[in-house]
């Protein structure tokens, strides 16, 4: 998931409160660490929990960062732990420069041994040059941006991983199963102005027309729009066949609403933005139907790992995962066990992660070397009333 990207490594130094973070040396994290080594780990293991828990994005980090708690109590409840996981949490407020001040904290003063998080990919991106400077690795659930994980100069921040996929991936995927399985040919589409609904429907056209089919009308909104009555009013007499809306949950169930208040009931279809229970809320159950929607996670038919997972969600939070959680399930796990595997902090623990051979419940993987961003399907969901079926894997070249 991606907002405004904030990428200067210069942005580090964010005031004279942080100057003491703005060396270059690797992080101590309780320990001496060598550039090419790393410290023991000792019965205690602090891991840090970088999200968005207020602001716009709140619902993602949230949800992210209860999948972490349950990825930790899962792995502290075990006999044969190797040692204890302490969590540590904090507020980036859904904002590039507190995140970095986030991961300053925990990198300077509570001496995590790695961080997950932050939600979205503008916050994970700001905190990418500064964990790589200390050598702690930094695990994103869904920086899904094109080339988040990437420096000015096109290699990969050396200690910075995500566990999803890209936008460019999701959009392609969408126009794929648009074209192919929806039978769409025509379609009108309207997106956020912000990276992320840029980047998706940038992929979401090129596929599409270049599949053949057809673009009838382009319309951009500013987040936090409310009235899209001009945009139904502009689309209502064209002849397409669905509607592609990038962007995220809030505007996404009012461009619904707006849509389906004139009598339109073609397909709206859209990216993991719509993934949020807040979405089928504002939305309304009865009328959260022919909505289609690309995803790295689905509760249907699930393995007896994830039937775990969502048991234990429910019954710590009340309610079921949803993707976001069940990604930064398994950005936690991966953490944990490249931890267990290395028994060490920095460069020791980072060349576990990127070695490690990964099989979670968002999917099975290893890194790409260039990008440290996995392959993986799209998962493609159509709501029924409010609820994920009729699931569809979309693999994209």
């Amino acid at each position: 998931m991606n907002t405004k990207i904030w990428k200067s490594a210069a942005a580090v130094c964010l005031s004279s409160a942080m100057v003491a973070g703005c060396s270059n040396a690797p992080a101590s994290n309780g320990n001496s660490t060598a550039a090419t080594g790393g410290a023991d780990l000792g019965d205690t293991v602090k891991v840090g929990l970088n999200y968005e828990l207020s602001g716009p994005t709140a619902d993602y980090g949230i949800k992210e960062r209860n999948g972490a708690t349950i990825a930790i109590d899962q792995f502290n409840a075990r006999e044969d732990k190797p040692f204890t996981i302490e969590g540590v949490e904090i507020d980036n407020k859904g904002e590039p420069a507190e995140a970095v001040t986030a991961v300053t904290k925990l990198i300077e003063q509570d001496g995590v041994a790695g961080v997950v998080g932050p939600a979205t990919s503008g916050c994970s991106i700001a905190t990418f040059d500064f964990a790589t400077a200390k050598q702690v690795p930094v695990v994103a659930p869904s920086a899904t941006q094109v080339g988040a994980t990437l420096k000015p100069d096109g290699s990969a921040y050396e200690y910075a991983w995500r566990v999803c996929f890209e936008d460019s991936i999701q959009g392609k995927a969408m126009a794929e199963h648009a074209f192919n399985d929806l039978q769409m040919k025509k379609v009108v589409v309207i997106n956020e102005v912000s990276d992320y609904g840029n980047g998706v429907s940038a992929a979401f056209k090129e596929k599409f027309q270049e599949l053949g089919g057809e673009i009838l009308d382009e319309t951009q909104y500013q987040s936090g729009d409310k009235d899209f009555a001009s945009f139904v009013t502009k689309i209502k007499d064209l002849d397409f066949d669905g509607i592609y809306v990038a962007g995220y949950y809030n505007e996404a169930a009012q461009i619904v609403k707006a849509v389906r208040a004139e009598g339109i009931d073609k397909p709206i279809i859209g990216p993991d933005g719509f993934d949020s229970k807040d979405f089928i809320k504002q939305v309304g159950e009865e009328a959260a139907n022919n909505i289609f929607y690309t995803t790295a996670y689905t509760a249907a038919d699930p393995s007896e790992e994830l039937s775990k997972f969502i048991e234990d969600y429910n019954a710590k939070y009340g309610e079921d995962p949803s993707m976001f959680a069940a990604l930064s399930y398994d950005a936690t796990n991966l953490l944990l066990q490249a931890l267990e595997t290395s028994g060490k902090t920095g460069a020791d623990l980072n060349e576990a992660i990127k070695n490690i051979e990964f099989s979670g419940i968002t999917g099975s993987f290893s890194f790409d070397e260039a990008t440290h961003t996995p392959k993986k399907n799209v998962l493609v969901v159509e709501l029924v009333d409010g609820v994920q079926s009729n699931v569809v894997s979309v693999e994209v070249e």
